[in-house]
Formats: structure tokens, sequence, C-alpha cells
């Protein structure tokens, strides 16, 4: 999982960097485990652009990723460590004892041949999926459920991991990457270990034709429109923002502005972390 920096051969070349896939064993993924994948633009169900900056980019195939990890108590090989072009953590190719073959979360240091299993007779051991009652304290993973059943949802992303702090009653306490503490539910699944491919956060795009390629569209600052296009125009030559704080094209508070607003779950949260 290490990083290739290019020489300066071009412009486009210059301080582009990409991962070495050293850990990637296949490179045709399992034919039985593809879906179409359909790109919206950024566009709903009436053709109205609800996300902006999106379009375009490499034709994909979804990757069938097993997030629920609800085979329990059946062992399974790691077949096969693979890319994924929908998300930054690599995949890995399961084949149970039974026949039945799953895609995965790859966890760091999982490696073809090693053994994974899921339940509450689980080992403490890389990849295997346990509720979090029965995880000791201390131990990093990934792959959390917020409710039992319905399949991991929290730290799915490269290199990331969240620590188990404490038990109390029926909840648990769990520290999320951004810093965020939260309860969560000690019958939720939880995978042991963090999350593959770590050095995702250090590549170097090195050019614009790469983020078009992700499907990213150009981004226009507000500072360098007229005061009619956006709240952060105008002005002769360069001209600050100069005003309270950073707004959106609408006139709504940015970067920075707390925007969470689901009082129902604000109980579960012991400590803010990051920006939410």
């Amino acid at each position: 999982m290490a990083i290739k920096i290019y020489r300066p051969t071009s412009a486009g070349r210059r301080n582009m960097s990409v991962s070495t896939f050293d850990e990637v064993t296949r490179t045709k993924p399992e034919r039985s485990l593809l879906a179409p994948l359909n790109k919206s633009a950024g566009r709903n169900n009436r053709g109205v652009v609800t996300t902006r900056h999106r379009g375009g980019g490499h034709k994909r195939r979804y990757r069938i990723i097993d997030f629920r990890r609800d085979k329990f108590g059946v062992a399974g090989k790691i077949e096969s460590i693979e890319y994924d072009p929908n998300r930054s953590a690599r995949i890995a190719l399961v084949v149970y004892t039974d026949g039945d073959r799953r895609y995965i979360l790859a966890a760091q240091g999982l490696q073809v041949g090693d053994t994974v299993m899921s339940g509450p007779t689980a080992e403490i051991r890389l990849g295997n999926t346990l509720p979090i009652r029965n995880i000791p304290l201390g131990t990093v993973v990934h792959n959390i459920e917020i409710y039992p059943g319905r399949g991991g949802q929290l730290v799915r992303s490269a290199g990331l991991g969240a620590q188990l702090l404490a038990k109390e009653g029926s909840m648990a306490q769990v520290r999320l990457p951004s810093g965020e503490v939260r309860y969560v539910d000690m019958n939720c699944l939880a995978t042991i270990g963090a999350v593959s491919n770590p050095d995702h956060a250090n590549q170097n795009l090195g050019k614009a034709g790469r983020k078009r390629w992700l499907g990213i569209r150009p981004g226009t600052r507000g500072v360098a429109m007229d005061p009619a296009s956006h709240p952060h125009g105008g002005g002769e030559g360069r001209s600050p923002i100069g005003m309270k704080a950073p707004k959106t094209p609408w006139g709504k508070p940015a970067l920075g502005k707390k925007t969470r607003r689901n009082k129902r779950t604000e109980k579960f949260i012991v400590r803010r972390g990051g920006k939410g």
C-alpha cells in the first residue's frame, strides 16, 4: 500500500502520485457480484440539479459488498484482494466453506489465504465480525452498524478505524475517526481492524483531467464572480469575502456551519467531533 510519485515529464505528471496497488492480487472482478451502475450527474428524478459539480467520469460497474456480514458461524477464506472503483478502500473476495462467494471491505493487513468469520462465536481476529458486546475495550473496529441487522454504516473509508471506549448497560461508547464519541447498541456488529489502503489520503491527483475521470466537474470560486451571481462576488480587483460568514450562492452560511438537525438521535452523541 505504497505511493508511486511520477517524474515531472509533463505539466500533468508533475506532483502526480498514484497507489502502487501492491496489495491487489486480482485485476478482474467476480462476475457474479457485479451490478450495473447508472449515473445521475447530480440530478434528481425530475432532472433538477440537487448536487452541483457532478457528471461524466469513467464508466463503472458496482461491486456488491456484504456490509451485513450475516453469515454466522461459517468460515470463509480470502481468495483475492481487489480494487473497487466505487470506494477508496480495497475489497476482499471471500469464499465460504459452503461455496458462497461474497465481497467484504478488506481490513489493513488482511491477506490472501486468511480465514474470516462472523457471529458471536468468532475470534477477536483481523477481519472477523462480532457483536460489539463481545469485543474487548480499546479494540480498533470498522464497518460499524447503527441499527442491529441493517449492515455497517460507519467507518468504511480507506485507512479509517474507530475505537471501542466503554460499555454501559446495553450501549457502548465508540470514538469515531472524526473525534466524535457516540453510543452504539451493543448488539450491533463491527469488524475487527482498520480499513485497508491507508495511503489513499496521500495521493495527489496532479491534473484537472484526473478529477474529471472521477466524475467531478469544475467549481468556480464565488469571489471570481459578479455580485449578481454570488454573495462573494464584485469589488475592484481581488477582494476578500467581506462579510460576517462565507455564504453559498443562495446566501446560506457555509464552510463550518453546523448542519446537523436530527433531534431523534441527539441523545446518542456524547462528544462532537469535526465540523458536524
